[in-house]
């Protein structure tokens, strides 16, 4: 791309070029030079807008973990509709459908990051956190629908459901799991909270 020529949504085309390649080609793939390449546009674009790729890397992990607000406030609205099962099914199959999955290994990978994401995300990983709070706070509405035991412990649920299910897709490569084993997983952890 020419000098000079403006380009649009700078962080949001080099954030959804950085999603393209993770996705694509995994974390190890992931450079300054595979982004900008992916995104169309001169290396130093990126080196202008963010101080260093460990700190566009923490502005991108943090942009995905906020874009899931949408699916919290769907999943919220599911309680007391169809089954406890087959709304969290649902929930967390989306999420590790999505970029999740692959971000959880770049953030291991990555110390720099790591440190970084520290500055605003004291503990756990941006997205697995955030999951964990969409999935504890529909627990939590459930549980006050009474279509959960009244000692439900939704603390230790949600993380348990977030890293059984990650469990299931963590291998981005191979054939992501059939419907019916993210049920049985999920079943198998809320069973004893059902009425």
């Amino acid at each position: 791309m020419p000098t000079g020529v403006a380009i649009r949504d700078v962080r949001e085309q080099l954030f959804d070029a950085a999603e393209r390649v993770l996705l694509r080609d995994g974390p190890s793939a992931l450079t300054s030079r595979a982004v900008t390449t992916e995104a169309g546009c001169a290396k130093g674009v990126l080196h202008r807008h963010f101080d260093d790729f460990d700190g566009f890397l923490a502005e991108f992990v943090l942009d995905r973990a906020g874009r899931m607000a949408p699916q919290a406030f769907a999943l919220l609205e599911a309680a007391g509709t169809g089954t406890v099962a087959g709304n969290l099914t649902d929930a967390l199959t989306d999420l590790f459908d999505s970029v999740a999955v692959a971000i959880v290994p770049l953030i291991i990978f990555r110390d720099e990051l790591r440190a970084r994401l520290r500055r605003t995300w004291p503990s756990g990983i941006p997205l697995l956190a955030e999951a964990a709070a969409m999935i504890g706070s529909y627990l939590t509405a459930e549980r006050a629908l009474g279509r959960l035991t009244p000692d439900a412990d939704v603390e230790t649920l949600a993380p348990t459901l977030i890293g059984a299910t990650h469990h299931l897709f963590a291998d981005r490569t191979g054939t992501p799991p059939q419907r019916e084993t993210v049920v049985r997983t999920v079943n198998a952890i809320i069973a004893k909270t059902l009425p």
